[in-house]
């Protein structure tokens, strides 16, 4: 399913000479972190062969991506394997090309989108069974989904694979002021101003989906929770949500230190 990238659409227009070295310390630890994700990602079964994509604008710059390369599986990658890429489908930095469909989506919305520095897609499974579903994906009967309350957006319009900009254009016109997008027909994507943040949210709100499914499943009523008390909970969870997030990932990376080092390689 996943799709080959074909020749750049143009020319990048090079920087300013003060920003950070594409190799410095900085960007390093920015691709460290997100291979951390990709092999947490792994771990809990939230990618799809190698369908999906996660990627973080690069530190310092706003026109230069990191992104995964097409062909691997999440549980592969490492920081020296991500590629860093232009909005031109040029690649910067690192070997490959990224996935067309990763190239077409992820592009275009950290173009629209600044405020959305970091993207996470993917297929995982209790999300987008949701996604498929009649009626507005969360129903915020659980506090874990409290965490999304009024966050949230429904791109009901499945129109295939995204292999143009038009697809991804439109897709990045969908989100509106919206952290979390549930894709009817294929999948989520998540918006983040950190990579930390992103990763808080795409783990979370598999399990907030997980719940809601096997509550479902007991063929009983499933209840929201009164909506000035979603409200009030959803608020008192953002107050921490962005140390939270840190410390989230700060422990996903000492659990990788001891069990997959080769991650930050």
């Amino acid at each position: 399913m996943a799709h080959a990238l074909g020749a750049p659409a143009g020319e990048r227009i090079p920087d300013g000479l003060n920003q950070p070295d594409l190799a410095g310390p900085e960007v390093r630890r920015a691709k460290e972190d997100l291979a951390a994700c990709f092999r947490m990602a792994a771990r809990h079964g939230l990618e799809e062969g190698i369908c999906n994509h996660f990627s973080a604008m690069v530190p310092g710059y706003d026109d230069l991506f990191i992104v995964n390369p097409y062909g691997y599986a999440f549980a592969e990658l490492t920081a020296s394997k991500l590629l860093v890429c232009d909005f031109h489908g040029n690649v910067v930095s690192g070997e490959g090309q990224p996935e067309a469909t990763a190239f077409y989506i992820h592009a275009r919305l950290h173009k629209r989108i600044p405020r959305a520095r970091v993207a996470f897609h993917t297929h995982m499974p209790y999300a987008t069974a949701l996604s498929m579903t009649e009626g507005d994906p969360l129903i915020f009967a659980g506090q874990t989904s409290l965490k999304f309350y009024g966050r949230t957006v429904f791109d009901r319009n499945y129109n295939g694979l995204a292999l143009d900009e038009r697809e991804g254009d439109r897709i990045a016109d969908s989100v509106g002021e919206a952290d979390i997008v549930f894709m009817k027909n294929h999948g989520v994507m998540v918006l983040g101003p950190t990579i930390a943040e992103a990763w808080d949210d795409l783990y979370y709100l598999e399990r907030a989906a997980e719940v809601q499914v096997l509550a479902l499943s007991t063929g009983r009523d499933v209840l929201p929770v009164d909506p000035a008390i979603a409200e009030a909970a959803y608020r008192q969870m953002r107050e921490g949500d962005p140390e939270s997030a840190r410390l989230h990932l700060a422990a996903i990376r000492r659990r990788l230190d001891r069990e997959e080092p080769d991650y930050a390689e």
